[in-house]
This record gives structure tokens, C-alpha cells and sequence, in this order.
């Protein structure tokens, strides 16, 4: 491992993002498991990997042991290597729902967490923050940076007509007291020796890409419209001659506002790998699917990976669409991209 010290950047990053001979982008919390998946492309499953880390004690069968089997839930946390020559970096991209999760799942996973170099949150949905509870001790410890936008630690709200629904917030104070040395910046920050970027706010341009128009905020006190999310962030990598792999949480930004936003970024156009969720789903969503396509179309990406909040309309039209570049994902599926030798 080298320095964990993340990098406040410009706002264009060609030729500071550096590129890395792979990346590994292990998938420790998403909506679905499959622990029957074969290996496929650039994705190496659970039984492919060697199998689930631990065994688990029960009475009920005749050996009195089962595997430990990692768990899925609506939710979504990658862990993210990157090598450069014989050095590694591991970035902890969000954290799952439950407190228990994502911990959980990399210990089942068989990955030591002393590894990680730092943490970053793509946006401050519960669904992406609750994991860092059984989390916050270990990890909090070894002061690692925590990468997050300002308005992270919103109180959010959903309003449905007269249904309001209130959403967890993330206790900054509790995340100071654990240890994390947090890294609030609107702009784009680099961790790893600046081989891993965090791309901050994601400008608005695509006309279909609304937000999340449900969403209110509490601002000073007062219930406003908050449907931009402007936390939402994503996570790029750039393989040396493959091009960029890009990672989202929820993609509330809009999946082309993200993918044009890190081309600006970086000054490099091949978009290799797309990743996470896309956030199509349900009918405020679906009618965006086919625009999202259209232009996805265009990106033309060799690898795409919906995962958590994308919906089973899009990851279906994904899939019919674009089936050489589509892979299913599944907990435990580790996607190793590396640059041609």
C-alpha cells in the first residue's frame, strides 16, 4: 500500500488522473446473489474466486458446518483495487443498508480490511451509508480519509402526495468520533497516489436525466425541493490502454450526465467499464430507459454492469441490447479489468 492522502483536484484532471496496469472492483453489497454464476469475461464469481471464506456451525446438518455465504440486500458497496507495477491501492466505495452488512460480507469474502487506503460515499442515501456502523471502529481507527460531497449529510425526505417518508441520516459527529479524516469537496478528489478519482458534483445537461423529483431537503430549518442530489458522485479508474472504469452508486446524477461529466474530467474519451446503479426504475424512472440506451449507445462501452437500484426493466433491455457488452452481477463478483500486455 502507498499514501493515503487524498488530493483536492482542478476541475480538469487530464494527465493528473494516472493510469494503472489493473483494477479489481470487488462487488460486497448489491440487490441480488448468484453463487451458482460461472466466471464470464473480465467477471470472476464466487466459485471461480475458490470459493466462500468461512464456514459456518449448525446442528441440523449431518457435518454440522455450512458455508458462510455473503448476503445480498437492497443496497450497494464495492471494494476497489487498483495496481500499478507491485503496488496496490483499495479504496471502500459506499457501505451497504444495514449496520452488519457490509462488514459481514468481506469477512465472508475473505477480505482483511487493514488493506483499505480510504472510504468514499457516492451520496447520502441510507442505503449506501448504514454499513459504516460495524465498520467505523475498525477502519475509523487508522484515521482514512472519508470522501464525501457537503450536502452528504442532508436530512432527506420522500413525499408522496399526502405520504411522507423520512429518510436515515448519516451522524457526521459519530463519523468524527470514530476517526475518519473527512474530505468534504463539491470538486473532483484523487486518492491512491492519483490513480482513483472521485468525481464530485456531476453537471446537469441531458435533458431527460431529472433527478429524483420526490426529494425534499432540510435546509436551514426549512423543507425544500431537493430532487438534484447534488452529492451524487461517482468513482473512475483509468486502465492504461483500455480506457476509463467507472463506478456508480445510484446514478441519481443521470448515467450520461456521469459518463460525459468523467470524459470532461479526465481528457480521455474510451469509456471501458460502467458499473453500478442506474437508477431506472419504477415509472417516474422507466421512461428514461430507452434515452439512456440511445445515448449509451453512443459511449459504446465494452462492459456494462447494472447493479442495485437499476430495475429489472432496464437491466433487461441492458441485456437485450448490448449482449456482448453485459455481464449479471452478483455479491461476491470480483470484475478485474487490466491493461493489454
Amino acid at each position: 500500500m502507498g499514501t493515503t492522502s487524498p488530493t483536492a483536484a482542478a476541475s480538469t484532471l487530464e494527465s493528473a488522473l494516472m493510469p494503472v496496469d489493473r483494477v479489481s472492483v470487488l462487488t460486497v453489497c448489491d440487490n441480488t446473489i448468484d453463487i451458482f454464476l460461472l466466471d464470464e469475461g473480465p467477471a470472476h464469481r464466487i466459485l471461480g474466486r475458490g470459493g466462500v471464506a468461512r464456514q459456518l456451525e449448525t446442528d441440523v446438518m449431518r457435518e454440522h458446518h455450512v458455508i458462510d455465504a455473503p448476503v445480498a440486500q437492497h443496497g450497494f458497496s464495492a471494494l476497489v483495487t487498483v495496481t500499478s507495477g507491485a503496488t496496490d491501492h483499495t479504496v471502500l466505495f459506499d457501505f451497504g443498508i444495514t449496520p452488519d452488512g457490509c462488514a459481514t460480507n468481506l469477512a465472508r469474502l475473505g477480505v482483511d480490511v487493514d488493506t483499505i487506503d480510504a472510504v468514499a460515499c457516492s451520496h447520502g442515501h441510507f442505503d449506501h451509508t448504514v454499513g459504516l456502523d460495524n465498520l467505523a471502529e475498525v477502519l475509523g481507527r487508522r484515521r482514512l480519509p472519508f470522501v464525501v460531497h457537503p450536502d452528504f449529510w442532508l436530512q432527506r425526505r420522500l413525499v408522496f402526495g399526502e405520504k411522507i417518508i423520512e429518510m436515515p441520516t448519516i451522524d457526521r459527529n459519530r463519523m468524527t468520533e470514530a476517526g475518519f479524516d473527512i474530505v468534504e469537496q463539491r470538486g473532483p478528489t484523487l486518492l491512491a497516489d492519483r490513480q482513483v478519482l472521485i468525481t464530485g458534483e456531476i453537471a446537469r445537461d441531458v435533458a431527460y436525466e431529472t433527478g429524483f423529483p420526490l426529494q425534499q431537503a432540510s435546509r436551514h430549518g426549512e423543507w425544500l425541493p431537493d430532487p438534484d442530489t447534488w452529492d451524487d458522485q461517482a468513482l473512475v479508474v483509468h486502465v492504461r490502454d483500455r480506457g476509463l472504469v467507472v463506478l456508480t452508486g445510484c446514478g441519481h446524477a443521470g448515467l450520461i450526465n456521469t459518463l460525459r461529466a468523467v470524459r470532461r474530467l479526465t481528457g480521455v474519451d474510451p469509456i471501458h467499464t460502467v458499473m453500478g446503479g442506474f437508477h431506472l426504475t419504477g415509472p417516474l424512472f422507466e421512461p428514461r430507459i430507452e434515452p439512456t440506451l440511445a445515448d449509451l449507445a453512443e459511449i459504446d462501452p465494452e462492459v456494462l454492469i447494472p447493479t442495485h437500484c437499476t430495475g429489472w426493466k432496464a437491466t433487461h433491455a441492458i441485456a437485450n441490447r448490448f449482449p456482448d457488452a453485459f455481464i449479471q452481477n452478483s455479491v461476491g463478483t470480483s470484475i478485474d479489468i487490466a491493461a493489454p500486455t
